[in-house]
Formats: structure tokens, C-alpha cells, sequence
């Protein structure tokens, strides 16, 4: 950046060639937001910056430096075949700042784990092939077909993104780290011939396109290249090729053979001899001379197509066949929890669903079933979930892996309920087989973790750039990247701190605050942390185990706002306001037990302030050094649109180890102005309604812990009968949790989402309400 012919100017003037911040700010808004034709209309208005046009600001955006590697075209033709139009193949490189690291075991007791690409055996294979102290630097590539023109045309391309495994997986993974670039963008041509070899000749382009991407790639994994680390540190470096994401169809447009004794060329005989052996016809693969590059290992199995779009085509189709619009119902009628989907109009006549919805409704689709469908057409649906979640593990064990395959087992032994519900169905009527090619591939999952780490890190991520072709689309990505350096840029010359351009190094803290992380924001908090809110990131998991209330093993963090919902309320006042008829009772049990002491002698002084939501914040089940982002929970009191009030449910300290404990929290409140000193009264507390667990074991087709509400009867009224109540510190809590109801019948039409947790008696511990859960429910009671 301080190399560039215009940085004389920029001594005095950061933000050269525009006036200063402000009216960056502005261009950067103007280019990021609004369309061509819109900023020449804005920039018509009466007020207007130094720049009077579009074509002006373009030429500013031109003067700055951080432009990155050039892009380059090329234009080739196939032997003997002939486009409709020239090809262009459009590429840079982009493989500077690696960040290196060397393979390596974890164990959890005698239990190997396996998460990032460095635990797992191909990381150990390829690094004993190559020379000493050598440094590997994995390439990660992926694509997806993307429209590329808006109206007529109809040009359609396959742009080619590539990473490196160096990346920590939770970084590389949010897209707002820019770890994922877009190196080529290789068309889908129409050929002039039949119809029949049209797919055949577009395959083969796209393998010649990628071949002349990653040529230097191929060269430095077959004999090193040297490259320089963000610490500017030089490495000798290989580059394998050990992932490529894609879905199913294009995995089978790259897994094709090189060899073959009928000419190549000759497609009329060739693609008849290659379809004998079922294969495609490619005869020159792109990986064909990438040394360590196999495609049974590197074609990794992926998240978003193979699974969740799976259920979103087949199994969540199923359960609506043999439902009908019973699974709306219920799905309107289940509690609202802050932060989860909410299915206000059902999930039926929904065509189209983004990954994020068909996760919400794999959370709750198991219990959602019951009453309607037989016991093992559940049990195949909660092995196909059960896979579902092993499967995003970010840590696998032996064990997992194994709970994985056997996941699949129990779907194989029970999916003929299936079948027999005729929720399998095409256009001509019910299916009696299970010929699905994704349910095939999930037979890879278990063999692929070892060789290549957890899978949730080998994910898809759709980018969509509706532009015309050549130019327009090299521009717009020139400008994307030249803005966001040239941001990092000025706020760090801009600093007043010395040198604040040279890499700072500095301690990470023993704690992660979640894998929200993005690297730019945190260099710049470390070297001008005034400035680092100009900075556009995701936004930082707030740590509340720097300032909020920590349980006593400091593994759980909770926070209440500053200011209570309700202030300095007596006694009286709050067990009216939630409508708690024994609230004092409870309260006066509690103050007894702690204090030995008597709560009548000084109620008359005691008042309480009140909160309607609370914030709990765990460590990670599978990294116990990151901090998960708090979860928000409700305790409001009843309103006009919640007669029940909004009170969600919670797991708490057991001293029964084996079964677990579950109470709804219907009040939090805090005594304040105490007339004497008591440590168990001074903090905050939580009013909770218990459950109790029905049997020692979980129900066996749902898997799921069965609850029921806990009633105190009076001996002298056998028909009058309380909830079981009581009040414990806020710190007893130790997650939040889902009840989903039991629904025995078809639901009534006055049961909905506000009274649902107060009409049944019976729920289910949704173990799927997320898979930080599933997983602390399936080590601590086996579930």
C-alpha cells in the first residue's frame, strides 16, 4: 500500500484522492448500495461532492492502491469444435498470506479426535511424502452454477472460489472474513453440435479451465514453491488439492476416467464406449496430473446439499404425505422461543427453503410427529436426524463415527415404515424403494472423516453475481476488494499510535468469545481500538463472563440488564403482577432454608426488582475454550397477548445424575433494601414450576426424555391440586432447553403457541433444539 505512486499525497491526506472521511464514507456507501444509475441521479442533487459523476467516482476508486492481483482472459478453442460465441476464461492468483501449521493428534482421554484438517491421517500421509520440514498449504476449492446476465441472453457460468485449510475452519467459514476468493470464472458455451455431446463438450471446457487455473498449484504440489506467511516467515510449501465442494451432480461432472483406447476426440465412439462402463466421457481431468489428488477422498461429502437439502426433498416430504395439514397445526402451535424460526403459517405449503429454515425444522420435526405416524416410521425419521446432527460435529471420536454408521442402520432397519405409510411418492403414485443417489452418498461420511477432518468445515456457500460478462464482472470484483483494503488502509494510517501498519503480535486471551471471529477486527481493536467500530464485521459474541454473574465452576455466565423491567415491587405486587398464588410461600421456604431465620419479622422491608428476560452463556461442548453467543430467555409476566405470560423452560443442577431436571422459569427477581444480611437472599433469583421425568429412560422411537407437569395434592382435598414450585439462584441453571407437547390426538382448535406450555401436561426434552444441547444430553444421560 505504501508502495503506490500517489502515497506522497496520502502523508498529509490518508484519504487521497477524496477529501477525507467523510466523503470516503460517502463514495463507499454510494458504490456498495446503490446502482449506477442512482448514484449519477444522486450526484445530480444541488449539494454534490468534488466528484460530479459515476464515471468519476469509478476513476477516484481507480487511484487507489491495494488493487490486488490483476485480472488476466484468455480466449482458447477446443479441437474441431466450435462456440456460439468466444470463450473467455477470466483468473488471478491469489495464494499469498498462508498461514501454516502442522499436522498433529488430540486426545480426549484414550479417545482420538478428529476436527481440523491437520487431525486427520491424510494431513500425516501427505506430510511424510514430502521433504523435510517442508510445509504443507491444503487447497479447498468449490463452485456452483450462477446466472451472470439479467434479461435475454440467458449466459450462464461456473465461477471457481478457492481457499486454503491453513485458515482456522470457523474463520474460513463466515463469509464476511473474505477467506473464500473467487479465482476464475469459466463459462457454460453452447457448442454447434448435437444435442447429445452438448453436455460432454461443456464438461471437458470446464476441465480445461481449471486445469489452466490451478497449473501453478499442480506445479508447487509436485515440486514446492516458496512462500512467505503473514508473520514474514518463508516456507517451502506443496499445495495438494484435498477438497472440492460441490453438490452431487457437479461431484460427478469432476469423478470421471483419463483413459481409454477408443479416440478421445471421436465422440461418437467414445462417449459410447465410456457410457459401457458407466463414465462420462472426460478424458483430460483437471486433477489428472495434481500430485496427492484423488477424487474418492477430495470429492468430501457436504453439508448443505447432501443433508439439508436432502430432508428438505425427501424426508420432510414424507412426514407431510402421512400428516397432512395436522404438521402445520402443530408447528403454529409450538412455544415461541427468541432467536429460533417461528412457522407462523406452517411448513407445507412451502416450495422453496433456505438451508437455515430446513435446520429449524429438523429441531423439532421428530416430536412433532408423534400420535400421527407408527412408532417406527418415527424411529427412521430420528435416525436420519440423529445422522443429520453426528455428521456436523466439529470434533468426531472413534465413537461418533460409529454413532454415525450406526444411525444409518436403524434408518435401514426401520425405513419399510415408510414404504408402508406411502410417503414415498412421485407422479404416478406411492414408491416401494429407496433409489435416492444422496442417501447412497451418506455411506461416505464415516470413511471420509478420518481422511480429511469434520465435515460441517467442507461447506457450500451459494454467491450469486447477476452482472454482464467480461468487463463489468472484473471491475465490480476489483472494486469490492480495493474498497475493503482501502478501508483497513486509512483507519490504520489514521491512527496516531507509531508504525501502525507493521503486524502487531499479541497474546490471544485463554478464552475465544465464540467463533463469530473476524481477523481484521481484531488486529485493528489491537492497534487502534478507537477505530475499530468503522470497521464492517460481524459483529463480537459479547463475553459476559468479564461482567456478568458467573456460576460457582465459572462454566456458566448469566446477565440481567442494568435497569429491571419492574422496580422496587413488595412482595404482594410481584406474586400479583405473574399471577403466582403461592409466590410468598415459596419465597418464604427459600429465606427459611438459608437463613434459619424468620421472613415474616421483615417482608414489610424487603422489595424486589424484577426482569422479564435473562441472557445465559455457555462454553463450547466441542471446543471448551470458545464461548458460545448468550442465549436469551423469557420470563415475562401476563399480558393481553400472553394470558399465561412467556416463560421458557431450563435445565438445572440434579443431584440424580442419571435423569435430567427441568423447571420453567416464571419469575427473576433480585431483593433489594434488606433490613439484614443474607448472602442467599442478595442475589438474583428465579421462581421456577418443576416437571417431573416420566420412566428412568428416555421414549425409544423418539429418543427423547417424556415429562410430565409435578402437581402437590392436598390430602385433606384429593381433587384440589399446585404445581410443584420453588425458588433457587439464577446460577442453578445450566442451559435452556425446548418441551415440545405431547400430541396424543389431533390438536384442538384452541390450543396455539401462547398457551401450549400450559394446557398439556405431558412433553417431550426436544434433545434436537440444537446441537451444542444434543451433544451435552447425549454425554451427560446418554441420549
Amino acid at each position: 500500500m505504501q508502495d503506490h505512486r500517489l502515497q506522497p499525497e496520502r502523508q498529509v491526506n490518508p484519504w487521497y484522492p477524496f477529501n477525507g472521511p467523510g466523503e470516503w464514507s460517502l463514495a463507499k456507501f454510494l458504490v456498495e448500495n446503490l446502482s449506477q444509475t442512482q448514484i449519477e441521479q444522486f450526484l445530480k442533487l444541488e449539494w454534490r461532492p468534488q466528484f460530479k459523476s459515476k464515471d468519476e467516482l469509478f476513476y477516484y476508486l481507480e487511484q487507489l492502491p491495494g488493487r490486488g492481483p490483476k485480472w488476466q482472459c484468455t480466449e482458447f478453442h477446443l479441437k474441431g469444435y466450435e462456440t456460439e460465441q468466444p470463450i473467455h476464461l477470466i483468473w488471478r492468483d491469489v495464494y499469498a498470506n498462508h498461514m501454516c501449521y502442522d499436522p498433529h493428534h488430540i486426545y480426549n482421554g484414550q479417545e482420538r479426535e478428529i476436527g481440523e484438517f491437520w487431525t486427520s491421517d491424510d494431513a500425516w500421509n501427505i506430510q511424510a511424502c514430502i521433504y523435510f520440514r517442508a510445509t504443507i498449504v491444503p487447497i479447498i476449492t468449490a463452485l456452483d452454477k450462477t446466472p451472470v446476465t439479467r434479461h435475454t441472453s440467458g449466459l450462464e457460468m461456473h465461477p471457481l472460489f478457492m481457499t486454503i485449510r491453513n485458515i482456522q475452519s470457523d474463520v474460513r467459514m463466515k463469509a464476511t472474513s473474505h477467506a473464500w476468493q473467487c479465482v476464475a470464472f469459466m463459462p457454460i458455451q453452447k457448442f454447434l453440435v448435437n444435442s447429445d455431446y452438448q453436455t460432454l463438450l461443456q464438461t471437458r471446457l470446464w476441465h480445461k479451465c481449471v486445469d489452466l487455473v490451478c497449473s501453478k498449484l499442480k506445479i508447487a504440489a509436485r515440486v514446492g514453491e516458496f512462500m512467505v506467511d503473514p508473520s514474514a516467515h518463508r516456507h517451502f510449501c506443496f499445495t495438494p488439492l484435498i477438497s472440492h465442494i460441490a453438490d452431487l451432480p457437479e461431484q460427478l461432472m469432476i469423478a470421471c476416467v483419463s483413459k481409454n483406447s477408443v479416440d478421445p476426440w471421436d465422440l461418437f465412439s467414445f462417449l459410447k464406449e465410456a457410457k459401457k462402463l458407466h463414465l462420462s466421457g472426460i478424458h483430460l481431468p483437471f486433477w489428472r496430473d495434481w500430485k496427492y489428488a484423488n477424487p474418492a477422498t477430495f470429492l468430501t461429502p457436504e453439508i448443505l446439499h447432501a443433508l439439508h437439502k436432502f430432508f428438505f426433498d425427501h424426508v420432510l416430504k414424507w412426514v407431510k404425505e402421512t400428516m397432512g395439514h395436522e404438521l402445520d397445526l402443530r408447528f403454529r402451535s409450538q412455544h415461541k422461543r427468541v432467536g429460533v424460526c417461528h412457522f407462523t403459517s406452517g411448513v407445507s405449503h412451502v416450495k422453496q427453503m433456505t438451508g437455515r429454515e430446513h435446520r429449524d425444522i429438523q429441531c423439532t420435526i421428530v416430536p412433532t410427529m408423534w400420535g400421527i405416524v407408527t412408532p417406527e416410521f418415527i424411529r427412521a425419521v430420528r435416525a436420519m436426524i440423529d445422522f443429520i446432527y453426528l455428521a456436523q460435529n466439529p470434533v468426531h471420536t472413534d465413537t461418533s463415527i460409529k454413532d454415525m454408521s450406526t444411525a444409518l442402520s436403524v434408518f435401514d432397519e426401520h425405513k419399510q415404515a415408510i414404504i408402508d405409510a406411502e410417503a414415498r411418492r412421485w407422479k404416478s403414485g406411492a414408491k416401494d424403494d429407496f433409489f435416492i443417489p444422496k442417501l447412497e452418498l451418506m455411506q461416505s461420511f464415516a470413511r471420509a472423516i478420518p481422511h480429511v477432518g469434520s465435515l460441517i468445515q467442507y461447506s457450500a456457500d451459494k454467491t450469486s453475481r447477476q452482472k454482464d460478462f467480461v468487463q463489468q464482472i472484473t471491475r465490480i470484483l476489483e472494486r469490492e476488494e480495493t474498497i475493503r483494503l482501502f478501508e483497513l488502509y486509512t483507519l490504520l494510517a489514521s491512527s496516531p499510535v507509531n508504525d501502525p501498519l507493521l503486524n502487531v503480535v499479541f497474546m490471544e486471551d485463554d478464552e475465544v468469545a465464540g467463533p463469530e471471529v473476524d481477523p481484521a477486527l481484531a488486529w485493528v481493536s489491537c492497534v487502534n481500538p478507537d477505530t475499530q467500530r468503522c470497521l464492517h464485521a460481524p459483529r463480537p459474541v459479547r463475553n459476559h463472563f468479564l461482567k456478568g454473574i458467573v456460576s460457582d465452576d465459572a462454566k456458566i455466565a448469566f446477565n440481567v440488564i442494568i435497569n429491571p423491567n419492574r422496580k422496587h415491587l413488595t412482595i404482594v405486587e410481584l406474586q400479583t403482577l405473574y399471577d403466582l398464588v403461592d409466590f410468598s410461600q415459596a419465597l418464604y421456604h427459600y429465606f427459611t432454608i438459608n437463613y434459619h431465620g424468620d421472613l415474616n419479622m421483615h417482608s414489610s422491608w424487603i422489595l424486589l426488582n424484577a426482569w422479564f428476560k435473562f441472557r445465559i452463556q455457555l462454553h463450547s461442548a466441542f471446543h471448551e475454550r470458545t464461548i458460545m453467543p448468550s442465549q436469551l430467555l423469557q420470563a415475562e409476566p401476563p399480558s393481553s397477548e400472553f394470558s399465561y405470560g412467556r416463560c421458557d423452560t431450563v435445565l438445572i443442577q440434579n443431584n440424580r445424575s442419571n435423569v435430567p431436571c427441568v423447571v420453567q422459569v416464571r419469575a427473576v427477581f433480585q431483593p433489594t433494601a434488606l433490613p439484614i444480611e443474607a448472602p442467599a437472599l442478595d442475589q438474583v433469583l428465579a421462581y421456577v414450576q418443576h416437571f417431573d421425568v416420566i420412566g428412568d429412560k428416555p421414549e425409544p422411537m423418539t429418543g427423547m426424555w417424556r415429562l410430565t407437569r409435578s402437581f402437590f395434592h392436598n390430602v385433606s382435598q384429593p381433587q384440589s391440586r399446585k404445581r410443584c414450585s420453588s425458588i433457587i439462584p439464577i446460577t442453578n441453571i445450566t442451559h435452556g432447553v425446548e418441551l415440545i407437547p405431547v400430541y396424543d390426538t389431533l390438536l384442538a382448535k384452541e390450543v396455539n403457541s401462547s398457551n401450549s406450555m400450559e394446557i398439556f401436561n405431558d412433553y417431550f426434552l426436544n434433545n434436537f433444539a440444537d446441537k451444542e444441547l444434543y451433544h451435552t444430553l447425549a454425554v451427560a444421560f446418554g441420549v
